[in-house]
């Protein structure tokens, strides 16, 4: 990069090559709040509201180990009149997740959220499709996601929000599918498409997959390596069985529903990548650990 030329982390990122494999946020709930005016930098948190509303939410949140994220419609102007809506979004493991979704216009209706944070919520609801276009945190998350959220908002009208900061700018765009808990990384408008339209027909693909939030990262990199090998699958279709460690190297077991193998063992090892500038806007270079695939064995 030339003095003055302007940095993006995206773009660093791809010109490196960095591996996405194992570098979605791990996490089982998430709390979605519609605001349609401008996000600020550091998303929900940084919003005025009733100050004991807010605590009382983000308290609940924090016991439930779920994310607060804030989401509109793209472009801001379709659905705004009425209230804006809130979302309490589990992943539960069988496949379908829960869900709970509610409206509010004051600050102090928010306070449903912690209430439904407690309860079961609904199954069998579509899941959500979250594209990060929060630009006050990242340039390139606003650059490369708005694009992709309205090719997917012209696709999925009801299904696509953008959201505020996921994680991994350079990534971008993310596109999160929730609860199932999957992150997708890298794409743009026609591969985002393609990849949202196989996830929904039950098939989740290695080309763009940053990982499954219920896991830790040794174990999204060798999912991702097993749907590398062996061709996309349903979201449950593998299932993490044994993981062991010596230093660096992993070995993670896996087990496959038919006509998959039954078992896998996926060696890999970690390492600390070179220091980068890893978003736009931090100055200073910082290391990511990364996965290697170093042998794939059907058991």
């Amino acid at each position: 990069m030339t003095a003055g030329e302007r940095f993006f982390c995206a773009e660093a990122a791809r010109e490196r090559g960095d591996p996405m494999a194992g570098t979605a946020l791990r996490g089982l709930a998430w709390v979605l709040v519609e605001h349609r005016g401008g996000w600020p930098v550091n998303g929900f948190d940084g919003l005025e509201l009733e100050p004991g509303t807010k605590a009382r939410v983000v308290a609940a949140a924090q016991a439930a180990g779920a994310r607060i994220l804030l989401v509109r419609r793209h472009g801001r102007r379709r659905h705004e009149e009425g209230p804006a809506r809130w979302a309490v979004l589990r992943h539960d493991g069988s496949g379908g997740g829960r869900q709970h979704w509610g409206t509010w216009r004051r600050d102090e209706d928010l306070a449903g959220i912690a209430a439904a944070l407690d309860g079961p919520g609904e199954s069998g609801r579509p899941p959500v499709v979250l594209v990060c276009a929060h630009g006050q945190h990242d340039p390139c998350c606003a650059v490369r996601g708005r694009p992709v959220a309205q090719a997917l908002d012209e696709r999925w009208p009801e299904l696509v929000w953008e959201c505020s900061h996921v994680g991994g700018d350079r990534f971008a765009p993310n596109v999160v599918v929730v609860p199932d808990g999957v992150y997708y990384g890298g794409l743009d408008a026609p591969s985002s498409v393609a990849t949202v339209a196989e996830h929904l027909a039950g098939r989740v693909g290695a080309a763009h997959l940053r990982g499954y939030t219920d896991l830790y990262p040794p174990q999204q990199a060798a999912v991702a390596a097993v749907l590398g090998r062996f061709g996309p699958a349903g979201r449950h279709d593998w299932a993490v069985t044994g993981t062991a460690r010596d230093g660096d190297r992993w070995w993670i077991r896996l087990t496959g529903l038919p006509p998959r193998p039954g078992l896998v063992e996926v060696e890999l090892c970690s390492r600390a990548a070179p220091p980068h500038r890893l978003t736009c806007r931090g100055a200073a270079p910082s290391s990511a650990r990364v996965y290697e695939l170093t042998a794939l064995r059907v058991l």
